[in-house]
């Protein structure tokens, strides 16, 4: 695939997921899609620059403070 091209991925969201990513989306000025590739990409980076690239614990649910 070349690097231009965008993969595209079923992506299933609890809805208070979804409603706290649209609100920062809607704040930063992006598209609900745009955000979340935003912040993929951004986690990406930041792991690169600490040296990890896959966490220890790929089984457990991330705790998110969104209620």
């Amino acid at each position: 695939m070349a690097d231009n091209q965008k993969k595209q991925i079923p992506l299933r969201l609890s809805a208070r997921l979804y409603d706290a990513i649209a609100a920062w989306a809607e704040d930063d000025f992006r598209s609900v899609n745009g955000q979340i590739e935003y912040l993929l990409t951004e986690c990406v980076r930041q792991r690169k620059k600490n040296g990890k690239y896959v966490s220890e614990h790929l089984d457990e649910p991330p705790k998110l403070d969104i209620e």
